[in-house]
């Protein structure tokens, strides 16, 4: 599309990511003319697959890599041409005891497998009998919950009275660090549970801030199922087949185009954005913003108060084979899943003592992740090579400690990630590094500074700032539709639609579908079956 194709729009969605697309897909599709305005050259955010090795076909996901939180009624409603493929491993956490090499291996589906691996690291079936009996409250608990990510918000007290009281106070009341410990002593077993509490979040467990339980509650509950699986052809088919939804319901999307002003009288708005022939305005009564809610503040003029802040690194790969470890099991099965490195309980806190004392860690915590075994597609003609493609996602590297030496910095964090994975494989595995076409070693490292540079994401943060809990204050007034989907600004008629949005983050939509049914509510649309 060469430009808008009229001057005035019901909706104009600032940014082009997952969230965006979707909000633009309901909204068309209720009839309402949508505008799409993308910086990037394409859609999708960081919900895309690169070819980002010179001559090599291996798709990376850079950003997000997994899905968890997508609903399935939002799939259904927009007809989205979307396979998810579930990984046979949930994950796999090697451990060295006097000595000697083990590991801690959970099925998707535990068998007997799952508890004697519990059996074989703890020494009795305590800790295999206390994480199923945590597991279920878990399940009990996405099973009311995750079913609320759609609706109006509700209040805290409506969601308290569909949660057991125990499982309550464990995952809301209290911080989560002390629930662990209150359940589980193993300090592999706690770590492995902890993790769900950190994945881009930056806290101490014990921390009374709680942002740690949010941080949790979000990554257990997911879709309901707590299942997250890995998209097939890579996370940029989840962008190509929202971006196709939105154009067949007649919704415009415009890339390049770079948003810099927002401005509203509360019930008409003008969007000012610049591309490659120049400045252009658009007017609208709405704006939706699928950028953080940091950023919506500097498009409407306003203070935006303290920058966001990321806390993780991702170092993508591709490797001319699967590793092996040390311990005795099958790199294929340990692979399907998260690979656990730097992950117990006691490492993780001292991580996060060393990040906030402004260090690196000595050893940075994370997960590795093979998705060519769930997913060969994303290799191309490189499946037929043994090749495969892995990512880890590094916990506790705030964007403070890039500050000043970004490259050396990251540099840095690389190495010591390849220090900790090494520690429990037979081989280094930057020898298994594949060549790209220049004869370069295909390794690629992100900071949060270096996501900011490409995504326009501030600090890095890929939840656009700290989640909030999914439901609201009892002392919430629910006065405007906005309110009551929980995607609100000071400004009536502009609506937050990304990760930003109460119930937002991760790759999920909700935020999308929110700001969509709030903007329905109020011109009394509906969408069309």
């Amino acid at each position: 599309m060469s430009g808008p194709s009229k001057q005035r729009y019901d909706v104009v969605v600032v940014g082009g990511g997952h969230n965006g697309l979707v909000s633009a897909a309901y909204l068309a599709r209720a009839g309402l003319s949508v505008l799409v305005l993308e910086r990037l050259r394409n859609v999708g955010g960081a919900a895309v697959s690169q070819e980002s090795f010179p001559g090599l076909p291996a798709r990376i996901s850079p950003y997000a890599h997994l899905v968890g939180l997508l609903p399935d009624r939002i799939v259904a409603d927009l007809g989205l041409d979307l396979q998810l493929r579930p990984r046979r491993t949930a994950s796999f956490t090697p451990v060295i005891r006097s000595g000697r090499h083990s590991g801690l291996m959970i099925e998707r589906n535990p068998t007997d497998l799952t508890a004697e691996s519990f059996r074989e690291l703890t020494g009795d079936d305590r800790e295999y009998d206390a994480w199923r009996s945590f597991q279920g409250r878990l399940s009990e608990l996405a099973q009311v919950v995750a079913p609320t990510f759609l609706q109006p918000l509700r209040s805290r007290s409506e969601v308290q009275r569909l949660v057991d009281p125990e499982t309550w106070r464990l995952l809301v009341e209290e911080p989560v660090g002390a629930a662990i410990e209150k359940q589980f002593e193993d300090d592999v077993v706690r770590g492995v549970v902890a993790t769900d509490a950190l994945i881009g979040t930056f806290a101490d467990l014990h921390s009374p801030q709680l942002e740690q339980n949010r941080c949790f509650l979000y990554h257990v509950v997911g879709n309901g199922s707590r299942e997250w699986q890995v998209p097939l052809g890579g996370m940029g088919a989840l962008a190509t087949g929202l971006e196709r939804v939105v154009r067949r319901d007649g919704g415009e999307l415009l890339t390049g185009a770079f948003v810099n002003r927002v401005e509203s009288d509360g019930r008409s708005a003008q969007v000012s954005y610049q591309t490659a022939d120049g400045n252009h305005t658009v007017d609208c009564s709405w704006v939706l913003g699928n950028v953080a809610p940091w950023v919506v503040r500097v498009l409407l003029g306003e203070n935006p108060g303290p920058r966001p802040e990321g806390s993780q690194v991702k170092v993508n790969m591709v490797l001319d084979r699967l590793p092996r470890f040390r311990a005795a099991v099958s790199p294929p099965v340990a692979f399907a899943g998260a690979v656990h490195f730097g992950k117990s309980y006691e490492q993780l806190q001292q991580s996060y003592r060393e990040a906030r004392e402004g260090q690196l860690p000595e050893m940075p915590p994370g997960e590795l992740h093979c998705h060519s075994l769930t997913d060969p597609s994303v290799l191309g003609a490189l499946a037929m090579e043994g090749k495969h493609v892995f990512t880890y996602a590094g916990l506790h590297t705030p964007a403070r400690l890039f500050s000043g030496q970004r490259e050396e910095q990251r540099d840095e964090v690389v190495l010591r990630v390849l220090d900790t994975i090494n520690l429990y494989l037979e081989e280094p595995i930057e020898t298994l590094l594949a060549l790209d076409g220049n004869g370069t070693p295909c390794l690629q490292a992100k900071s949060p500074q270096d996501v900011e540079a490409a995504l326009a994401m501030p600090g890095g943060h890929m939840f656009h700032g700290p989640l909030a809990w999914p439901w609201a204050p009892d002392t919430a007034v629910f006065d405007t539709p906005a309110r009551r989907w929980g995607v609100q600004t000071p400004v009536p008629n502009v609506l937050l639609c990304g990760a930003g949005a109460v119930r937002g983050g991760a790759v999920s939509g909700i935020g999308g579908h929110n700001a969509a049914m709030a903007v329905l509510e109020a011109t009394g649309r509906r969408v069309s079956s």
